[in-house]
């Protein structure tokens, strides 16, 4: 995927994640998206950045850097969400485009990919960014409503929530 379909990605992604956290549609919608959107765009533009230094798509694009960034928020609560960003790359390189990523390099130079994604330059490329974009906010929408009432179900029938 080139630089406009991971900046479309995130900023969708963005206003989707958005709307899930705070779906009141006030100002609070609005500036959860606004909160959420920076730091996921700057996320989803990272992993590109090793097209100026190292090997592309391996370098930057691998699971050592996902749990380096995964833990951000431990350390930078303002970059609580650029994983997310850095994980929608990922997923939008490994699902919309037909180049995998070595997620074991360094250890491994082998890239892993799923055999549905188009050529960067084809004009199917945005389309299967917007399908890659749905599938991930229908991926969202179920850790952030389903994963809390299957993993903490009966506590919170107990405390009266669910």
């Amino acid at each position: 995927m080139n630089k406009r379909g991971h900046v479309l990605n995130a900023l969708l992604l963005s206003v989707g994640i958005g709307y899930l956290l705070e779906p009141s549609g006030d100002v609070e919608t609005f500036v959860m998206i606004a909160a959420v959107s920076v730091p996921m765009v700057l996320g989803a533009l990272f992993p590109d950045v090793d097209t100026a230094f190292g090997t592309h798509r391996k370098t930057l694009h691998n699971l050592l850097v996902l749990g380096i960034v995964g833990a951000y928020p431990l350390y930078f609560g303002n970059l609580q969400y650029v994983w997310i960003g850095v994980l929608s790359h990922y997923a939008l390189d490994m699902l919309g485009t037909r180049r995998g990523l070595a997620l074991l390099y360094p250890l491994f130079d082998r890239e892993f990919d799923v055999p549905i994604g188009v050529r960067v330059d084809s004009k199917y490329s945005t389309p299967m960014m917007l399908a890659v974009t749905g599938f991930e906010l229908v991926v969202a929408a179920a850790i952030i409503y389903q994963v809390p009432q299957r993993a903490f179900g009966q506590g919170l029938q107990a405390m009266g929530i669910a």
